[in-house]
């Protein structure tokens, strides 16, 4: 303890005791105090003065617990009174003091002086009755004793009780060890000394929080401001999660103090590395547009310099399953449909997010992680607080009970810049009962993917086309032209290809090889996705393929995409939409994207058609069309077709057929079927229909040939039964004939007559057309089909578009037909179109693949 001063006297006299000077700490009574420096570098030195020549009443001691049988004293009279007198006179304050007497046990008696300070005054019992206390109610009291920083005795109005202050931060403690002694943390003493020298023995003010296991949870006011903001600032305490939320004066300040001291590297926080250091503040905030939502807790942002990132909500766990026999494991998990909750999480963000601009905030980042036995691989997750309009999206998905607020070591700072509004806003969600909190039963979608299944593609083909326009969201998109489709009123998944255009080809995985896309694919899936991913938009549907894939138009917010998509020179106009009523609206965009000569029509350039052969009409050519209606499209490119005029007889036959088999209907594996026989087969939308016995290999597999329709389906013998002789071939003979396109070589190579098939069926399959019979073969006749409404020659638009090559006949009557042909041929291979795409390989090729010239 500094000295100040020093009183001399002559050698022969008495010893002049040494002034000196301290702070007084604490109090213990009315005659002991406990005075200490100034700190320099650490916590200051401290001596306990003892009064000379008085002796105050002992203050109230609970028993020691090692003793049993010891006692609480209570207090001795006045000795509290005088406790108090001493207080405050003289806690806080500069006091001088001299020693006048020491003990060989080290005890210290001596003076202190404070100005003019009574040593005898009537002292009164201020003890008054007990308040009762509440949650967020100021009490006013004193700091009894300090024995840390995290709970603090203290005594209002003649009550002693123990307030806990770790509600809000945590400041480093004194471990006791197995002999008794005790071991600071860093910054142990630095820390207690600050609350001391601040709250010991003073007046303070408390608010109470709350109590957790009977400990009393609260905030202590100081004169100068919240001692628990004054700790975390100065680097002292961290913020405590559990708790934090109890907090009334708002734990936004809690936060701010506890950053200061971070950014700072106060103390506690000196090896403190923030988690977005190695971020420029261009990468640290910044402002996007979303495109996709990935789960319930990611994004695709699309940032001003075009590039695309995933963003994770940062702190928040999207729905997923609990416990491990919940899923059936022969049945393939669709995470958005079968966890409860996932697919009402992404429609939030959907619906609130997709194609509009949100500020992100980058809170960390997560480093890759390499899977293990139970949890799969991760890569490297940017995870940010993603805002828009002010709203925190993850506050708002938590808030509705579509996420949980992941729960971090105390350590752990890699966390949301928000998280006590993440947590506040689960506790709301827990009260409220809302989404995963809820005790109702779980939403359950039941949603059917019809993706590829051909058979329940046809039952749902007459139903999309008599709906017109329907509602539908684009959930992804394979290519600039081919997309897949939820439908919310008919809860399915469809696959969608866009009618009238023909579009690059993307990249493919072939075995044994990948094969390139061609040019544009990508710049064109990337501006189908850009325009409709997740966006809701309108269908029509018009057809379907051999697949199972919907063909038909797409409209986002009033534009078809297929002119759009031809607009920006990415499609071509396809023959086949000439029939379609967007027709005109699609050869005008053809045009001006051909004049400005970019993407697919960047070397268009315009070639006369020259004509190779002289026309001949020597003979004329007979053409009478009749309607039919197309009802199959053969592997080989052929098909079957019903007599229009015959149609109502058809229907009739079919609905007496069934009114028969309803009343009498047959006995289950009552029926043999022969190969050859007639009989009635039950299709897979459950109606019976006439067929003929192909093949038998045994009573599970039997082929049969529908007479009326043309397809062939492999069905087990209890589906089939007895035709009855009432609707017989004698009746009516079989409808479905077969024909085959005059004039066209079919493609041998798998590829290509796939493609040239595929097409057909969007254009012709369930749609009228008009038929003419060309000339006959051993097979079936060949003939020429033309559109019913526009006319146009289905062969000739097979040619134009380069997927089928001529077949020239030397009759003089088809020289006219022949010439037309070819001259479309020739314009197909300029412009390189599917089999042209190389160039003209018939000159040494022609044998090996197929084609003769």
């Amino acid at each position: 303890m500094a000295s100040s001063a020093q009183s001399g006297g002559s050698s022969g006299g008495p010893a002049v005791p040494t002034v000196q000077r301290g702070i007084v700490k604490m109090v213990l009574s009315g005659c002991a105090i406990i005075v200490r420096g100034q700190p320099r570098g650490g916590p200051p030195p401290e001596r306990q003065i003892n009064l000379s020549n008085i002796r105050a009443g002992n203050l109230a001691r609970r028993a020691a617990v090692a003793q049993p049988d010891a006692k609480d004293t209570p207090d001795e009279p006045w000795a509290f009174p005088a406790r108090e007198f001493l207080r405050k006179k003289l806690i806080g304050k500069e006091v001088c003091f001299t020693i006048e007497n020491k003990t060989p046990q080290g005890r210290e008696y001596g003076m202190i002086y404070l100005g003019k300070v009574l040593s005898r005054t009537g002292l009164q019992n201020a003890r008054s009755k007990r308040k009762h206390l509440r949650k967020g109610c100021g009490v006013r009291g004193t700091v009894h004793i300090l024995s840390g920083t995290s709970s603090i005795p203290l005594r209002t109005q003649g009550t002693s009780w123990t307030l806990t202050t770790r509600s809000l931060s945590m400041c480093p403690t004194f471990r006791r060890e197995a002999d008794g002694s005790e071991t600071p943390e860093p910054f142990a003493a630095e820390a207690k000394f600050f609350t001391e020298s601040r709250l010991l023995q003073r007046d303070v003010q408390i608010i109470l929080e709350s109590c957790h296991n009977q400990n009393i949870l609260g905030t202590i006011l100081h004169p100068n401001g919240n001692i628990t903001e004054l700790l975390l600032k100065e680097g002292f305490a961290r913020c405590v999660d559990w708790s934090i939320a109890v907090y009334t004066r708002g734990a936004e300040k809690l936060r701010a103090a506890e950053r200061f001291a971070k950014e700072r590297r106060l103390r506690i926080w000196r090896d403190y590395v923030a988690p977005t250091a190695n971020l420029d503040q261009k990468d640290k905030q910044f402002v996007a547009k979303v495109m996709q939502v990935l789960n319930a807790d990611a994004i695709v942002v699309k940032l001003n310099s075009g590039d695309y990132k995933t963003i994770h909500l940062s702190s928040i766990r999207p729905p997923r399953l609990e416990g491990e026999n919940t899923q059936d494991k022969n049945k393939k998990l669709r995470p958005l449909y079968d966890i409860p909750y996932m697919f009402e999480a992404r429609e939030f963000l959907r619906k609130k997010l997709i194609g509009k601009k949100v500020n992100v905030t980058v809170d960390y980042i997560r480093p890759a992680s390499p899977a293990t036995d139970t949890v799969p691989a991760f890569s490297e997750r940017t995870c940010a607080t993603v805002t828009i309009g002010g709203i925190n999206i993850a506050e708002a998905l938590v808030s509705k009970g579509l996420a949980t607020v992941i729960r971090y070591r105390q350590d752990d700072d890699q966390r949301s810049s928000h998280y006590d509004e993440l947590l506040a806003a689960e506790a709301r969600a827990i009260k409220n009962g809302k989404g995963l909190h809820s005790k109702k039963e779980v939403p359950i979608h039941r949603v059917a993917d019809i993706s590829g299944d051909t058979q329940k593609a046809k039952q749902f083909l007459p139903f999309l086309q008599r709906a017109g326009r329907s509602e539908a969201v684009v959930e992804y998109v394979f290519s600039g032209s081919r997309l897949k489709l939820y439908l919310p009123k008919e809860t399915c998944l469809i696959t969608f290809l866009l009618a009238g255009i023909e579009c690059p080809r993307g990249a493919r995985n072939l075995p044994g090889l990948v094969q390139e896309g061609e040019p544009f694919s990508e710049e064109a899936t990337l501006f189908t996705k850009e325009l409709v991913l997740q966006r809701e938009v309108e269908v029509e549907v018009e057809s379907m393929d051999k697949a199972g894939n919907f063909i038909g138009w797409l409209h986002i917010d009033g534009a078809n995409l297929s002119v759009l998509l031809v607009e920006h020179a990415l499609s071509k106009v396809h023959f086949t939409a000439e029939r379609s009523a967007y027709y005109k609206s699609l050869l005008s965009a053809e045009e001006a994207a051909k004049q400005k000569k970019e993407k697919v029509w960047a070397h268009y350039e315009e070639q006369p058609v020259e004509e190779l052969m002289p026309v001949l009409e020597e003979k004329e050519r007979s053409a009478s069309y009749k309607p039919v209606f197309v009802t199959e499209i053969t592997d080989d490119l052929h098909f079957y077709v019903q007599d229009v005029e015959t149609g109502t007889q058809l229907e009739k036959l079919m609905e007496n057929m069934r009114n028969d088999i309803a009343s009498h209907p047959p006995v289950e594996g009552s029926y043999a079927p022969r190969r050859g026989e007639f009989c009635i087969a039950k299709f897979v939308d459950g109606e019976w229909y006439r067929a003929r016995v192909e093949k038998v290999e045994s009573p599970a597999k039997v082929h049969v040939f529908y007479i009326d329709y043309g397809n062939r389906e492999i069905l087990p013998s209890t589906r089939l039964g007895t035709l009855p002789p009432a609707f017989s071939t004698r009746v009516l003979p079989a409808q479905a004939t077969e024909y085959a396109f005059a004039f066209i070589q079919v493609p041998q190579d798998e590829d290509a007559r796939t493609d040239a098939v595929d097409s057909v069926v969007r254009d012709i399959q369930n749609t009228q057309c008009l038929l003419n019979v060309e000339h006959l073969s051993a097979g079936c006749p060949h003939v020429t089909l033309q559109f019913a409404d526009s006319k146009g020659d289905v062969g000739l638009g097979l040619v134009k578009e380069g997927l089928v090559m001529v077949e020239v006949r030397k009759e003089k009557q088809f020289q006219k037909v022949i010439t037309e042909y070819l001259n479309a041929q020739e314009s197909a291979k300029s412009a390189r179109l599917n089999l042209w795409r190389y160039g003209d390989f018939r000159a040494d090729d022609a044998d090996e693949f197929g084609y003769s010239r």
